[in-house]
């Protein structure tokens, strides 16, 4: 049988090979029928195209407002022009000072001490042998991830109340005296905060690490066994700079969302009596634009928080990429 194609391989007996990859990536399909052939998975990709251009890019316009002298009466391009007055405004308010030492104290302790614990934990659980003692501890790690914060609220304050449970255990160790209301005094809430949030997220948080050491080629490890290391030398020296990449791009994530404070935690564990110490920027937000209907206020602090959220993002992706050669972009 003559072969049309030319390459001395008769057609009968050609391998059967997919058309994309038999073309190669250089496809030259128009591109509305590599759409069509693709119609399952652009479909399920432009759901979320439309979700974020609906409740993320539309809403930007809004941003004018932190500009304005927005009243809800009227329409935001009847709002009269006021440039920077309401962020020169929050610069001077009293509650600055305190509302950025709460937000920077409580994130930075957050990034400093909760971003390396999932690593340390993903680290020595992927050393455990168990299969069924493995997937317990990762049942009960992850659970507390599932609770909102509205139950887990309930549940701390149960706990940590005079006739909680904290109480009992401290007083049955004999390290306090008299029962202590942990909510009620400023000096415990970052305590409380930072401690309940790597409780709840630690063993999500973990997951993705685990992802990528199940990644790490088992021959590095043979090999480094063969070269005497032991199990904390091949976290350190194999496991570690095999994830390198991934730890990275995180890390750059959690930088950028230094100046996010978990509004839901702060809202349903504070109270009048911690508010020295618990009013950061997010919940001042909630206070001033919502409760206060100082709308165009609110939205001038949020925009500030997000240009030094994107700066602090910069920053990061910066460092890691001469750091390591690994950058969001």
């Amino acid at each position: 049988m003559e072969n049309k194609r030319g390459d001395g391989i008769n057609p009968a007996k050609r391998p059967l090979i997919p058309a994309a990859i038999e073309t190669g990536f250089g496809n030259k399909r128009p591109l509305w029928r590599r759409f069509l052939a693709q119609r399952h998975l652009q479909t399920m990709a432009l759901l979320g195209v439309v979700w974020m251009i609906i409740f993320n890019y539309i809403p930007m316009y809004s941003i004018i407002i932190a500009f304005k002298e927005y009243n809800i009466v009227k329409s935001i391009s009847e709002a009269p022009w006021v440039g920077l007055t309401h962020f020169r405004e929050f610069l001077a308010d009293d509650n600055f000072g305190n509302v950025m030492k709460n937000t920077l104290g409580i994130s930075l302790i957050k990034l400093f001490v909760g971003f390396p614990l999932p690593i340390i934990f993903a680290l020595f659980l992927n050393e455990v042998r168990s299969i069924r003692y493995k997937k317990t501890i990762q049942t009960i790690s992850y659970l507390p991830h599932f609770l909102s914060w509205v139950v887990l609220g309930g549940i701390l304050a149960t706990w940590l109340a005079d006739v909680g449970i904290i109480n009992h255990i401290l007083m049955g160790l004999h390290l306090i005296d008299q029962p202590i209301t942990f909510l009620a005094e400023p000096k415990y809430f970052w305590t409380i905060i930072i401690t309940s949030d790597i409780w709840k997220e630690l063993g999500w948080s973990a997951i993705i690490y685990l992802a990528a050491i199940a990644g790490v080629s088992p021959e590095m490890y043979e090999a480094a066994t063969i070269d005497g290391a032991g199990r904390f030398q091949k976290m350190w020296y194999v496991t570690l700079p095999s994830i390198k990449s991934t730890i990275s791009i995180l890390f750059i994530l959690a930088v950028g969302g230094v100046m996010n404070s978990n509004f839901d935690q702060i809202l349903v564990l504070r109270n009048s009596l911690n508010d020295s110490r618990s009013n950061v920027i997010d919940y001042y937000v909630y206070q001033t634009g919502l409760l206060s209907a100082r709308f165009s206020y609110s939205a001038a602090i949020g925009l500030f928080k997000s240009v030094i959220a994107l700066i602090l993002l910069l920053i990061a992706n910066r460092v890691t990429k001469k750091i390591n050669d690994t950058s969001l972009f």
